[in-house]
């Protein structure tokens, strides 16, 4: 990579006054010192921007900062002018008192190892900064505003089309290209009318747009947005689901599935937002497009093949059910249900669904918050069931894999679930975990920061109920490797049946 001839002096001078040769990409130079970063925006004309004038690449510079500080107002400072003084030399300004020649974005410096790809490539990404990280995101979209009318079938259409010219000019295969090209767009015609409503019910948004590990960091012990986006405003305005579906790729693809589940799920269990699942197929597939034909244009042929399979592997449908996950509290539904969760379903693996982390978000707190006695009235669980129920059909009735961790104590709502699942043409498994009360009181005592408030008392009352007639599997949850095996052949035996 190069810097245009017209900004070699500006490049100069901030390499002097940084103490550091930049880090460059095709349409950026970044100067790290030690405490100031300065990026400059390259004068060069591609397809899909235009930076060749000084206005221009100031307005970008500006957008950038207001894009990125609302999200990260520590590392984003300020845009300022590059300015010749009448010696010749040059100076930075932060007003047009001089003519400006050129401009800068003035930032924080954060330590390489605290940005989340080189912590991935470290096995850093511990699972509560998983769980921060869907936070950030919940959090991150939650504050965006919603943009009512946008056709997001004819965006998203558009976008998979320059995907594909952009991986041909990169040098893919042709048939593969076509190929996935030709399965998207059936994925995105047969999904028109869900994005249609999605957009009418507030999910597209000004979004980040380019959401994936590289654009992530630690900042004050926490996840941080940065590097929004901020050169096309089509490519940015998109369902968040579309923006969520970077990062759980890139998490998918280099860390490991069981990472990708958990933050999408932590980030559903925030947002309530179940039924993104069903676009994930499609935005998943477009994601990993992307990162296809990036790495192809940059010589890095091997990663881009894996990337291109991906990419159609995320379009694959694989068999749909729904598992129930009943018990006493303390029996390991959650732990049971996390672990088998990425094995299950469609990429990034099984929505699970738990009646702690739903009881939660409808009284607005964190998982992990405690909650008085009042929100486990009658009214609250019957609040609570009746989402576990309405996701779990719309969810696996929608293509996507279901876990629903409830204690099930009540024959009522095992009955309920079991029969509204079939009656949505989807496979339903019931599974009954139990244990001995010293194992049960012992993980309860055991638990730290978990979204369940169930003390060894509540645990006693609930053991002194009588839970009716099971007609679930039932299986000894003394042993977690047990269980999860018994699970397993339950799941092997209902989705796959012999002869």
């Amino acid at each position: 990579m190069t810097i245009p001839a017209e900004q070699l002096d500006v490049s100069r001078f901030l390499r002097n006054l940084s103490g550091a040769i930049p880090k460059e990409t095709h349409i950026s130079a970044v100067f790290i010192g030690k405490d100031t970063v300065w990026k400059l925006k390259k004068a060069v004309r591609l397809p899909f921007l235009d930076f060749t004038t000084a206005s221009a690449r100031r307005h970008f510079l500006e957008r950038e900062l207001a894009l990125n500080r609302p999200a990260a107002p520590e590392i984003y400072r300020d845009v300022a002018a590059v300015v010749r003084r009448t010696d010749g030399s040059l100076a930075l300004s932060g007003d047009n008192s001089e003519m400006p020649i050129d401009w800068v974005l003035r930032m924080a410096p954060v330590p390489e190892q605290d940005f989340l790809d080189v912590m991935a490539a470290r096995g850093r990404l511990t699972p509560e900064i998983q769980d921060a990280l869907a936070d950030c995101v919940a959090r991150y979209h939650a504050d965006l505003r919603p943009i009512l009318g946008w056709n997001s079938y004819g965006a998203l259409l558009r976008t998979a089309e320059g995907n594909a010219r952009s991986a041909l000019a990169a040098g893919l295969a042709q048939d593969a290209v076509y190929n996935w090209l030709q399965q998207l767009k059936g994925e995105l015609l047969a999904r028109a009318s869900w994005l249609a409503g999605r957009a009418e019910a507030g999910s597209v948004r000004r979004c980040h747009g380019d959401l994936h590990l590289d654009n992530l960091c630690m900042w004050c012990g926490r996840p941080v947005p940065f590097d929004a986006l901020e050169f096309d405003e089509e490519l940015a305005t998109i369902d968040v689901g579309y923006d969520l579906a970077f990062l759980l790729m890139d998490l998918d693809r280099r860390v490991d599935r069981a990472a990708a589940n958990r933050v999408m799920n932590r980030v559903i269990a925030r947002n309530g937002d179940a039924m993104v699942t069903h676009g994930l197929p499609p935005f998943l597939s477009m994601r990993s497009m992307i990162r296809a034909h990036v790495l192809a244009a940059n010589n890095q042929v091997g990663e881009a093949h894996a990337y291109l399979d991906s990419a159609e592997s995320y379009l694959s449908q694989p068999s749909v059910f729904v598992l129930a996950v009943g018990g006493l509290q303390g029996t390991g539904k959650s732990t049971l249900a996390r672990i088998l969760a990425p094995e299950f379903g469609a990429a990034p693996g099984a929505l699970v669904l738990r009646s702690d982390e739903i009881r939660k978000r409808q009284h607005g707190v964190a998982p992990e918050d405690r909650l008085p006695e009042s929100a486990y009235s009658g009214q609250a669980d019957a609040a609570v069931n009746n989402v576990l129920v309405e996701h779990a059909c719309s969810v696996s009735a929608g293509g996507h894999t279901v876990i629903v961790d409830a204690t099930f104590l009540d024959p009522g709502l095992r009955r309920r679930i079991a029969a509204e699942v079939v009656a949505a043409n989807v496979r339903f498994i019931g599974v009954w975990l139990h244990a001995s009360l010293s194992v049960l009181e012992a993980r309860i005592n055991a638990r730290r920061a978990d979204a369940s408030d169930a003390t060894v008392a509540i645990l006693h009352r609930a053991a002194a109920k009588d839970p009716g007639d099971l007609d679930w599997l039932v299986v000894d949850a003394s042993k977690r490797d047990t269980a999860l095996a018994a699970i397993r052949r339950a799941v092997a035996a209902t989705t796959y049946p012999s002869g």
